[in-house]
């Protein structure tokens, strides 16, 4: 009745009908992360996690990052496995890079390999297709040109919200701070540092230069919202004092510019902006930014679950909400041991 009241008003006034923009109907998606972690013994409680994913009416999930803990061995072995794990999901499952199967595959329990070798493999292994893992996958699009190696880095926009996905780790975005920093635990050598950081300072570019086009992608198609996805806790939770504000610390030190960024698109972006990320494996949802006292007024953050704690979250879009993003953690029945 509302489309016949539709084209009846427009045949006496001579509008043209392609100016009524209907809203995108309401659809859900899911995050998790940071699982299975053999330390904690998540094997046997994994499963139900899966379950829950896979019977909940979402369009797909998002999982950013840590697909083992970060004292096992970076084998590869282990990337097999998450493949495995992602493609017998339900519904389209899209994996973000996270620090324990890259990062700190230099330190000697995992293995002293070298990192650079093992985010080349992920790059060969598991980005390989144009799309997202699972069934029926999303099709996902990558950066080209002078960014084209950054093939971890994805977006696709789904009825009016961009999501992004950035490779943006724990252990301080692989940026090594000092000569301490480099051999803790470690097999690295000096050039092996001294080239991480070099790796650290491209990729960071590459991934403001991937947000920044994704804002501007967002906006050229009238997006209501857009998510931006990464595995490393970029620092919001360390405190700031009168005299120190420890979220700008040199152990965070790496995510700074990235921030910065982040910031000033969101100034220049009339929608609302989701920034989730996992690594520190407890769910939490707020505006850290600005600060304590200023509040950035259209970004959130989500922060996932993680091992030991095996959950994950659904998220709503509803373009009829003015907040856009409906949060709901998804709290799942382990049986006792």
């Amino acid at each position: 009745m509302k489309h016949q009241h539709l084209i009846k008003l427009a045949l006496l006034t001579g509008i043209n009908l392609c100016t009524f923009t209907a809203s995108a109907a309401p659809f859900s998606f899911g995050l998790w992360g940071d699982m299975p972690y053999a330390k904690a013994g998540d094997g046997p409680k994994l499963p139900a996690v899966l379950k829950s994913i896979n019977t909940s009416k979402i369009e797909f999930s998002i999982f950013v990052g840590d697909i083992k803990d970060g004292s096992s061995k970076c084998t590869d072995d282990v990337y097999t496995k998450a493949i495995q794990m992602f493609d017998s999901m339900s519904r389209p499952v899209v994996y973000i890079p996270g620090d324990n199967e890259w990062t700190d595959c230099h330190r000697l329990n995992n293995g002293g390999y070298d990192s650079q070798e093992r985010l080349a493999h992920i790059r060969k292994v598991m980005f390989t297709k144009t799309t997202s893992f699972g069934p029926q996958g999303i099709a996902l699009e990558s950066a080209t040109g002078a960014d084209s190696l950054y093939i971890e880095n994805k977006r696709f926009i789904q009825n009016k919200v961009m999501f992004v996905t950035l490779n943006i780790p724990g252990s301080n975005n692989n940026k090594i701070l000092d000569e301490k920093d480099c051999k803790n635990k470690s097999a690295r050598t000096p050039l092996q540092c001294e080239q991480g950081n070099a790796e650290y300072l491209a990729r960071d570019a590459a991934n403001i230069a991937w947000m920044q086009s994704s804002f501007q992608k967002a906006k050229d198609q009238k997006a209501r919202g857009i998510l931006l996805a990464f595995q490393g806790d970029p620092g919001f939770d360390l405190p700031e004092t009168e005299d120190l504000d420890e979220s700008k610390a040199p152990i965070v030190s790496g995510y700074q510019a990235f921030l910065n960024a982040v910031v000033k698109e969101t100034e220049n972006f009339d929608g609302q902006v989701l920034l989730v990320h996992g690594d520190t494996h407890f769910f939490k949802v707020d505006k850290p930014l600005y600060s304590p006292t200023k509040t950035l007024p259209n970004l959130t953050r989500l922060q996932t679950f993680g091992s030991p704690n095996l959950h994950w979250v659904k998220v709503t879009v509803d373009e009829k909400r003015q907040n856009l993003f409906d949060i709901e953690p998804v709290m799942v029945q382990h049986d006792k041991p």
